[in-house]
């Protein structure tokens, strides 16, 4: 944390193990018991291995702080954050070789997916395959790339509304009518999408790779994708004949999906390396290494803060609104609105901050001549080979800046003189640079340049929970100290005390069941260790408390799959 740059300590949160439910723990172990029967045999060898070597564990959920010890091995760290964080802080910290890992957990409800980020997606999905080299490399290698994509105005509403919308659906106090309000927001910010921005593509590449990739052959692909790992009923999906595989290329970036379905189309890399390879070629269409007018274009369509790296290695950042060409087609002059920030070497230059700056900046580019001398206190004219003229008394005069008082600029174009500064604006500050070689996203000094959209730092509300809850967290919490119990007993002592045990276990059910008549996985779990007990030649009657579950499964269909999943499971891995 200390080594983490000031803009990104925000977002670091303590994981506040205390907050963890017993039914909570229980949602964890369900979900990792039936990844690992499921994965085992389909997922990339990395996986079951990453999760011994990260130290993930089926009964518990995990300390993300051991978690982080266990990946230091491997060139990573892993850090808590809360719900969603923005994908501009995200990609920052994944380039540091910092796996973010929201510390909520998912609820008994959302069991199968979850709308936000929780330690079952990114600790049992992502954590587990860092410990792949070659994956590793080309995490770290997206995210030093990502974290230079010019992301839109656009893309921040749509972030903010997904985010909305996410902490309502996790949130047990949020009304019906304030989810709808929330899902038609969202919809409204993604119509409006007028075009695909860089950070639009590269989320495309990340949900087809590091989210929902399969690697290995078109006919025998193995699962690596995060998405996939941390879901059964996903990872199950996905690899039925009627999801046509493709083959990974840069096609991924122009391929839409949907969040909220499952996938019609995956793509498949043949290896780990040949992800690198789509990134690489990806990159070399970005504005941050084409720069020039593409660039430009690019930062004036998404209407947010960008930066605009000249020859002279001068950086510019703020929301870029127009520019001027030459007659020969070069751009010639640059004009921001709002806050804008100049650097060098990423590092503000002093007396030029977003705060100076605070109602925007314009400079020309461009070779020059002088009428008389850039020392302090003379007057001077410039003229410059693209047709502008300054005029001005020298205020300050620098290698990299000169700031002219009383100034008025022109540009001369097609026998028109256009006003681009007026003296009664201020001093003016110029920029020496000849030529824009890089245009990327955000400011270039991000701590210096201070908070703006894309990073904005929230933190998921904790719960609160009524009598009735809380009596269901200790039948939840009696039934696993139970458990502990008996797989901790000798096989004599475990026969000798089975039907206290089987006593206990009914109660508690029975209990639970009247609190939260369709809780099924507190039903699961006694059933579970009835069955681990009659494994040692009890006959304790398990179809007593099967008939129980097979009975909510009536009641609530919707719970089916769920349930006969844990059914299959008790019998296949005993406790």
């Amino acid at each position: 944390m200390e080594s983490l740059p000031v803009h990104l300590k925000k977002y670091i949160v303590d994981q506040d193990y205390g907050k963890y439910t017993p039914v909570d723990q229980a949602v964890w172990r369900y979900i990792l018991r039936q990844l690992r029967a499921f994965l085992r045999i389909h997922a990339h060898e990395s996986y079951l291995d990453g999760l011994e070597k990260t130290g993930i564990t089926i009964d518990t959920i995990p300390k993300i702080e051991e978690i982080s010890q266990k990946l230091e091995k491997f060139g990573w760290r892993a850090l808590p954050v809360s719900g969603f964080i923005p994908p501009a802080a995200f990609m920052e910290l994944q380039s540091l070789s910092v796996l973010p890992i929201a510390s909520d957990m998912r609820s008994l409800d959302h069991l199968l997916y979850t709308p936000a980020p929780d330690i079952v997606h990114e600790a049992a999905g992502h954590a587990p395959i860092l410990i792949n080299p070659e994956f590793a490399n080309y995490l770290k290698a997206y995210a030093q790339v990502a974290k230079k994509a010019i992301i839109s105005k656009e893309d921040l509403d749509v972030y903010s509304a997904i985010r909305d919308l996410s902490d309502l659906k996790e949130h047990p106090d949020s009304t019906a009518e304030q989810i709808q309000n929330a899902q038609e927001r969202l919809d409204q910010v993604t119509k409006a999408v007028s075009h695909l921005s860089e950070a639009a593509q590269l989320a495309r590449m990340n949900w087809w790779t590091a989210e929902y990739g399969l690697v290995g052959s078109l006919e025998e692909p193995k699962i690596y994708g995060a998405g996939l790992l941390s879901s059964v009923g996903e990872s199950r999906w996905c690899l039925q004949s009627k999801v046509k595989k493709i083959p990974m290329s840069l096609d991924c970036i122009t391929t839409s999906y949907d969040i909220t379905e499952p996938q019609p189309q995956l793509f498949v890399t043949p290896s780990f390396q040949k992800l690198k390879e789509v990134l690489h070629d990806f990159s070399k269409t970005m504005a941050f290494k084409t720069g020039g007018r593409t660039g430009l274009d690019k930062a004036i369509k998404a209407e947010s803060v960008n930066t605009v790296e000249l020859d002279s290695g001068l950086q510019i950042s703020g929301v870029l609104v127009n520019y001027e060409v030459d007659s020969k087609g070069q751009v010639c002059f640059l004009k921001f609105q709002g806050p804008t920030q100049i650097c060098k070497n990423e590092i503000e230059i002093p007396g030029q901050s977003s705060q100076y700056h605070q109602h925007g900046y314009s400079t020309p580019l461009g070779d020059y001549t002088v009428q008389g001398e850039l020392t302090v206190g003379n007057q001077v004219q410039i003229r410059y080979a693209s047709g502008i003229v300054m005029e001005g008394e020298v205020l300050k005069a620098s290698r990299d800046l000169f700031t002219l008082t009383k100034c008025s600029v022109f540009l001369y174009k097609n026998q028109v003189r256009v006003l681009l500064f007026d003296p009664a604006w201020g001093d003016y500050d110029v920029c020496q640079g000849t030529r824009v070689v890089s245009v990327y996203g955000g400011p270039a000094d991000r701590k210096a340049y201070g908070t703006h959209e894309d990073f904005v730092a929230h933190r998921v509300v904790r719960k609160s929970y009524s009598p009735e809850e809380k009596a269901l967290h200790e039948a939840y919490a009696h039934l696993r100290s139970l458990r502990e119990k008996a797989k901790s007993l000798s096989l004599h002592a475990r026969k000798a005390e089975s039907s206290s045990i089987l006593k206990k276990v009914e109660d508690i059910v029975q209990k639970a069941l009247k609190i939260k008549s369709h809780d099924w996985l507190i039903a699961l779990e006694g059933y579970e260790l009835i069955v681990f007990l009659e494994s040692f030649g009890l006959d304790l009657n398990s179809s007593s408390m099967r008939s129980r579950l097979e009975s909510i499964v009536q009641q609530q269909p919707n719970l089916k799959e769920q349930i006969l999943d844990g059914l299959q499971l008790a019998h296949e891995e005993i406790i």
